[in-house]
């Protein structure tokens, strides 16, 4: 399996993009929100990504810096399956009030003979707390991360021997969520600055994590890989370097401190 990250950071990011991002296995694609905008389907045109290639795609939460690249995808594929250029169907995975929303957006803004798809070619899935299906061929377990701001959810994939892959959204670990986070063979965890940045950048009010918060987070859990997104840009040019030597005085595993469009082996 591999790991491209569309976007790595936060919402008011202009040196990157927003954090989503797409595992790959043999060809078969799940995407993790779609960033802000249309900037989606040239970030996805650089991976070398078709996004017509996508058949999965999960939304965590209302943000528009996660929702909107989200829009632009269905605009997208049900303009080519109205234009009968667009082979297959689709899933969009979303708590419920997501799912209404999308569903609204969609209808408020795209044509009525391009909306005509949804529900019959482009299925908007809601799911609930603790819900499980198998995407890309594997079990994914869907939660509730209890968050602070907008109704979130986080995933867990499992990969061969039972290993899990958890995504914890864009805000820190819940205790709730412990079952799902434990023992992680990789751990996608946002955070927002450094610690040593802290009263620059001021992570708690926005309720986000620091570098080292991230990784003492993960060092207790056991995880075996870190990765860290949905950052700051001011650091943008020495991130990897300024992350990863703050991180690694927490956390004795391997830690990612990925730019956009990088791949990662999973």
């Amino acid at each position: 399996m591999k790991l491209t990250m569309l976007g790595t950071g936060n919402a008011l990011v202009t040196e990157c993009y927003n954090t989503c991002f797409i595992l790959n296995e043999s060809n078969n694609y799940f995407m993790v929100d779609g960033g802000g905008g249309s900037t989606v389907l040239r970030q996805l045109k650089y991976s070398g990504i078709d996004w017509k290639d996508i058949k999965n795609i999960f939304v965590t939460h209302k943000h528009v810096d996660h929702l909107m690249g989200i829009i632009w995808m269905v605009r997208m594929i049900c303009q080519y399956m109205n234009q009968n250029e667009y082979e297959g169907n689709v899933n969009i995975y979303a708590h419920e009030e997501l799912i209404e929303i999308i569903k609204d957006i969609a209808k408020r803004l795209l044509q009525e003979k391009e909306t005509r798809f949804i529900g019959q070619r482009l299925h908007l899935i809601p799911v609930s707390d603790g819900e499980e299906c198998t995407i890309i061929g594997h079990k994914v377990a869907f939660f509730d991360i209890h968050s602070s701001k907008a109704k979130q959810y986080g995933f867990t994939m499992y990969l061969k021997n039972d290993e899990k892959l958890t995504c914890c959204g864009d805000e820190p670990y819940n205790y709730y969520n412990k079952d799902y986070v434990q023992g992680s063979k990789w751990l996608l965890h946002e955070a927002f600055c450094l610690h040593s940045q802290a009263d620059i950048f001021k992570p708690y009010e926005k309720h986000h994590s620091t570098v080292k918060d991230a990784c003492q987070l993960a060092e207790q859990l056991n995880v075996e890989n870190l990765l860290l997104y949905h950052t700051e840009d001011k650091n943008i040019t020495n991130r990897k370097k300024l992350y990863t030597k703050e991180g690694s005085e927490y956390f004795s595993g391997n830690l990612y401190i990925p730019d956009d469009l990088e791949n990662i082996d999973i």
